[in-house]
């Protein structure tokens, strides 16, 4: 029996950079507004520590971020959580078609995480980074893509499962 599993984050520096950047102009902004207004209302102070925190609920949010994926005997089983606290399974049997392909995250899905398309060609995608993800073609009509980081491991797993979703149907 031959298992893959991926775990993935939100961890390219950029991210980080830009939501740290973020935290240090609303932070510098907050005390820089309280310095010049001395009486400022609790409504003022309220306000400001709202954004703050939403702000700080955001960096968390990325640093718990994890896109995982597991490819079994049984399917593919992927989750993305916080947003999805257990695992979606997709029988082999459900599967009319799977591989790796590229794929743009920009122009066909708006970027990375849970994105549906407008396309209705495309269908959903699970991404966290790069351009390289697990399409999935199910027998009931849906798409689904997962992004990858190892193309590779994948595509042996993805061999060694091939009969159980290419088998002919009578």
């Amino acid at each position: 029996m031959k298992v893959f599993f991926e775990e993935q984050k939100f961890n390219q520096s950029l991210v980080y950079l830009g939501l740290s950047v973020s935290l240090i102009v609303v932070i510098f902004s907050i005390l820089n507004e309280w310095k010049k207004n001395i009486d400022n209302s609790l409504g003022d102070y309220i306000a400001a520590s709202i954004g703050l925190l939403i702000l700080v609920l955001v960096i968390i949010l990325f640093l718990v971020l994890k896109l995982q994926t597991k490819i079994d005997e049984t399917g593919i089983k992927y989750k993305f959580y916080p947003f999805q606290v257990s695992y979606k399974n997709i029988d082999w049997s459900n599967i009319s078609e799977c591989y790796i392909r590229n794929y743009n995250p920009i122009s066909e899905f708006g970027g990375w995480g849970i994105k549906g398309s407008f396309r209705k060609n495309t269908g959903k995608a699970y991404t966290t980074k790069g351009s390289i993800g697990l399409q999935l073609k199910l027998k009931n009509g849906e798409k689904i893509l997962i992004g990858t980081q190892k193309k590779e491991e994948i595509k042996r797993v993805l061999e060694t499962y091939k009969h159980k979703y290419t088998r002919n149907e009578l």
